[in-house]
């Protein structure tokens, strides 16, 4: 079993800057392609970005270069900073472990809320 928790939304003025965070743990044995959505109220739930094990990130277009997807493999953990917020930006953000081991789950966190005001 793997459990995700996502810390760091909170409320911010547009043209500001937040820093989420992902904290796996549980059984590792698995391997992850770690993955941000969002997802605003009464829309469905979108991709953000993505992160595998060597790095490599994909984005949303509409991320267009404030948003940036890191990691500390040796705690676990991804980041996702997010610089030059905007109101549109405000969304349940929630943290993905979608599976790349045959014969594992992917999970998914419970959350963090971000608002942006304008």
């Amino acid at each position: 079993q793997v459990q995700l928790v996502e810390s760091g939304g909170g409320a911010v003025q547009a043209g500001g800057s937040l820093r989420l965070s992902c904290a796996l743990s549980g059984d590792t044995t698995c391997a992850f392609r770690m993955a941000w959505y969002r997802q605003a109220a009464g829309k469905e739930r979108e991709f953000v970005s993505d992160i595998d094990k060597d790095g490599t990130t994909t984005y949303a277009d509409f991320v267009k270069g404030r948003y940036t997807n890191s990691q500390n493999n040796a705690e676990n953990t991804v980041f996702l900073q997010i610089n030059t917020t905007k109101p549109e930006g405000t969304a349940m953000c929630y943290c993905n472990a979608d599976a790349v081991t045959l014969g594992c789950r992917s999970y998914w966190g419970p959350g963090t809320q971000v608002a942006v005001s304008s």
